[in-house]
């Protein structure tokens, strides 16, 4: 067993039922993409980000996203030390591997650019001077999308900057019964150890950019990527960033599958999560459809090529 296989059955000793949602998070760990995970309270948003973060050998910190955060609470600030006589600098909570921005929609648009930018260029600008964030870095930022009242929303411009968005969903009955046996007497998420390095996640970041996509592979990504284009409910469909991280997402996603190259299969699994946050739907009507409904249509309808898919 690979530190991959180690580290995805590692989390499922604590998440139960779950294991397309830990392979979508640990494909956009791979290609190196922040994660938005979008939930009612209580399916298991925040034990997954801890799960992840104790069974790697990396730093891990949470931010409770409120109204009145600032931008210094998150990057840190220079402080006067008068025993020293100089500003020293202090790191806020965004040093660290992984970071969970807990209902980061609470958070002012001021506050939110601060940690969208930290996403983009991993590295944090104060007071002129540029700090780089220790690698491997990953945002897993949460939203509850049913409670609006005192949130502010991510405009499009910054969803588009999360590789993919996620939901966990509620579990199945059997599911449930599972978590209750296993949470009635023990706390498996206190008991649980690394079994990766933070080194095996950045060899992996570097091995699976080595994936191959055949041609024409390559081909349906960009049909389906312009389909959203064209599509009379949509206003805004995905960008080239979107088309970038859906060929990243195949690769990552294929590597995480001990293939050395991408097949179709690839394109089912990842798809909805990468793209639908990206468009901008209109509101006209008879159309209710959300992004996830309009970007399975899209898989069903698009034709798939056949081929041997090996280089």
């Amino acid at each position: 067993m690979n530190s991959l296989d180690q580290l995805k059955a590692n989390i499922e000793k604590v998440i139960v039922g779950k294991g397309e949602v830990i392979d979508l998070l640990m494909t956009a760990f791979i290609a190196g993409g922040h994660v938005l995970l979008e939930d009612v309270p209580g399916t298991g948003k925040t034990v997954m980000a801890k799960s992840l973060a104790r069974s790697l050998d990396a730093s891990f910190s949470r931010i409770q996203f409120t109204p009145d955060l600032l931008p210094s609470d998150i990057t840190g600030l220079n402080y006067y030390n008068q025993k020293e006589s100089e500003f020293i600098f202090k790191p806020g909570p965004v040093f660290c591997h992984i970071l969970l921005a807990d209902e980061i929609n609470r958070a002012t648009p001021r506050t939110q650019s601060a940690l969208l930018e930290c996403m983009e260029e991993h590295q944090v600008t104060v007071d002129g001077i540029t700090r780089k964030l220790p690698e491997p870095f990953l945002v897993l930022a949460t939203q509850n999308p049913v409670e609006t009242t005192g949130t502010f929303p991510l405009p499009e411009a910054q969803l588009d900057r999360f590789f993919m968005k996620v939901s966990m969903g509620f579990p199945t009955k059997e599911e449930e019964i599972s978590i209750l046996t296993r949470f009635q007497k023990n706390a498996p998420l206190e008991t649980l150890q690394p079994v990766c390095s933070t080194l095996a996640i950045l060899e992996a970041q570097q091995a699976y950019k080595e994936v191959y996509v055949h041609p024409l592979l390559m081909n349906y990504l960009v049909e389906l990527v312009r389909a959203t284009r064209e599509q009379p409910h949509i206003i805004t469909g995905v960008s080239p960033r979107g088309s970038l991280a859906l060929m990243r997402a195949v690769q990552a996603y294929a590597y995480l599958h001990d293939r050395t190259y991408v097949v179709p299969e690839d394109f089912k699994a990842v798809a909805v999560s990468v793209l639908s946050h990206r468009l901008v739907l209109g509101r006209f009507s008879g159309s209710q459809s959300s992004g996830e409904e309009m970007i399975q249509k899209l898989l069903s309808e698009i034709p798939v090529p056949t081929e041997d898919w090996k280089r």
